[in-house]
C-alpha cells in the first residue's frame, strides 16, 4: 500500500487528519453549553476543520505518492471536492450534536461522515491530470468505503461519550484512521496506465502544479495546527458556568433569595382575570390561576402561544424572551411576573434569569458549580441551573428525593 510513498509525508498526513479531527470534534462538543445563536457558528467551525483535515490529509498523501512527472491538479474538481466534503460532514455533525442521538441517528451520521471522506477522495482524484489513464480496483473501492464508515462510527461513539479529554482524543484518532485508512486503501486499488499509442492528453481547465499545491497544503497545515493549539486553551465556562448570569449566581448565591417574585401593581399582568386579588387584606393573596397562554411580540402585533408549547423563559432587562422549541420571542412580562403566571407544577425557576418547563427537559449534566439542562424541540437549547436550584431540579426530574 505504501510502496514508493514518502514515509515522512505519510506520517504527516495521518497526524494532520488526527489534529483536524480533534479540533473539529472539540468545537462540536461545545455546542451543548452555548446559547442557540452560537450553535451555527460552532457547527460551521467544526465542519470546516474536519473538512480541512480530510482535504489536507488527502493532498499530503498525494504529494507522498510516486506520481508520474508532469502531473497537475485541476482547480475546479479540487475545490468541489472540499465543498462536498464540508457539506456532508456538517450534516453528519448536525445529527449528532443536536439533542440526544439515537443509535439510528449515530449510524446514519457515521455513514454520512464516511461518504464525505470517500467523496472527497474520489472527486479529488478526478482532478488529477497528466499523461496517463486512471483505473480503480472495485474490491479496494468497497473496502475503502467500509473502512471509512466503520472507523467514523467508532469516532462518533467516542465523541458522544463526552466524559473528558480522553474520549475526544480517541474520537480524533479514530477520525484520523478513517481518513488515512480510506485514502491509502483506495490508493492501493488505483492504477495509472499509459495512454494508448497515438493518443494525446489535453488538460482542460485551470490547473495547479505540485509546487503550488505544496504551498496551499503547507498553509492549511498551519491553520489546522493553530486551531488545534487554540482548542487546548481552557474554556472559562467550565470554571464559572456558561453564562454571565450563572457567574453572578455562583459568586453571590444569596442574590437568588433576594430575587423574590413580586405581586405589586407595577408588575401585575395587564389582564384583570390574571391579577391576584387579596381577600380583605387578611393573609396572603391567593395565587392566580395559571395563564393558559403567554403574550409575545411580533412585527405585526402581539401574539399568544400556549404554555404547553413553552420550553423556557429568559429574563431580558424588564421583559423576557420565551422559547417555544423553535425560536425566542419577546414577552412583555418580567421574569417574576412570568413565574407568578405559569403553572408551578410544570414550570420551575432554575436560575435568577431562567424558568424551564420540566416536561420538556431531555438532558442534564453538572457543569462548574451549577448544571446545564437541555430542552427539546425542533431547535433544542440549553439553560443554566444555579447551584441553589440543583437539588430542586433533580427532585422534579426524579433523580433525587426532595428534602424538606
Amino acid at each position: 500500500m505504501f510502496e514508493g510513498h514518502d514515509p515522512y509525508l505519510v506520517a504527516l498526513s495521518v497526524v494532520i487528519a488526527i489534529l483536524g479531527g480533534y479540533t473539529g470534534f472539540g468545537l462540536a462538543a461545545r455546542i451543548r453549553g452555548t446559547p442557540d445563536a452560537s450553535h451555527r457558528v460552532l457547527l460551521a467551525g467544526a465542519a470546516f476543520f474536519l473538512a480541512v483535515g480530510i482535504w489536507t490529509m488527502h493532498f499530503v498523501g498525494m504529494l507522498a505518492a510516486p506520481l508520474p512527472a508532469g502531473t497537475v491538479y485541476l482547480v475546479l474538481p479540487t475545490i468541489v471536492s472540499f465543498l462536498i466534503c464540508a457539506l456532508v460532514v456538517g450534516i453528519s455533525l448536525f445529527f449528532v450534536s443536536i439533542g440526544e442521538p439515537s443509535m439510528l441517528r449515530v449510524a446514519s451520521s457515521a455513514v454520512l461522515l464516511g461518504l464525505g471522506i470517500v467523496s472527497m477522495h474520489y472527486v479529488g482524484m478526478h482532478g488529477l491530470s497528466g499523461n496517463f489513464a486512471m483505473a480503480h480496483d472495485g474490491a479496494m473501492v468497497v473496502l475503502s468505503v467500509a473502512i471509512a464508515i466503520v472507523t467514523a462510527y467508532g469516532g462518533l461513539r467516542a465523541f458522544l461519550a463526552r466524559q473528558g479529554g480522553v474520549q475526544l482524543a480517541l474520537s480524533a484518532v479514530a477520525f484520523g484512521v478513517a481518513v488515512s485508512g480510506m485514502h491509502y486503501t483506495a490508493m492501493a486499488g488505483m492504477h495509472l496506465v499509459a495512454p494508448s499509442e497515438g493518443s494525446h492528453h489535453h488538460i482542460e481547465g485551470l490547473a495547479a502544479s505540485s509546487q503550488m499545491l505544496s504551498l496551499v497544503v503547507a498553509l492549511l497545515c498551519f491553520v489546522i495546527a493553530a486551531g488545534f493549539l487554540l482548542s487546548l486553551v481552557p474554556d472559562p465556562r467550565k470554571k464559572a458556568g456558561p453564562t454571565a448570569d450563572m457567574v453572578a449566581a455562583v459568586a453571590d448565591p444569596d442574590r437568588l433569595a433576594a430575587d423574590v417574585p413580586s405581586a405589586d401593581a407595577s408588575s401585575a399582568p395587564t389582564s384583570p382575570r390574571l391579577r391576584p386579588t387579596p381577600l380583605g387584606g387578611i393573609g396572603q393573596p391567593p395565587r392566580a390561576a395559571p395563564a393558559p397562554r403567554l403574550p409575545v411580540e411580533g412585527a405585526d402585533g402581539t401574539h399568544f402561544i400556549d404554555t404547553a408549547d413553552v420550553r423556557s423563559v429568559r429574563a431580558d432587562a424588564h421583559y423576557t424572551k420565551v422559547h417555544d422549541g423553535t425560536r425566542e420571542r419577546m414577552c412583555p412580562w418580567s421574569i417574576s411576573e412570568a413565574e407568578a403566571q405559569l403553572d408551578p407544577g410544570l414550570f420551575v425557576r432554575v436560575h435568577r434569569s431562567h424558568i424551564v418547563a420540566i416536561p420538556h427537559v431531555t438532558f442534564v449534566r453538572k457543569e462548574g458549580d451549577g448544571a446545564i439542562i437541555e430542552l427539546d424541540g425542533p431547535s433544542p437549547h440549553c439553560v443554566p441551573v444555579s447551584r441553589a436550584k440543583i437539588a430542586e431540579v433533580k427532585a422534579r426530574l426524579g433523580l433525587a428525593r426532595r428534602h424538606a
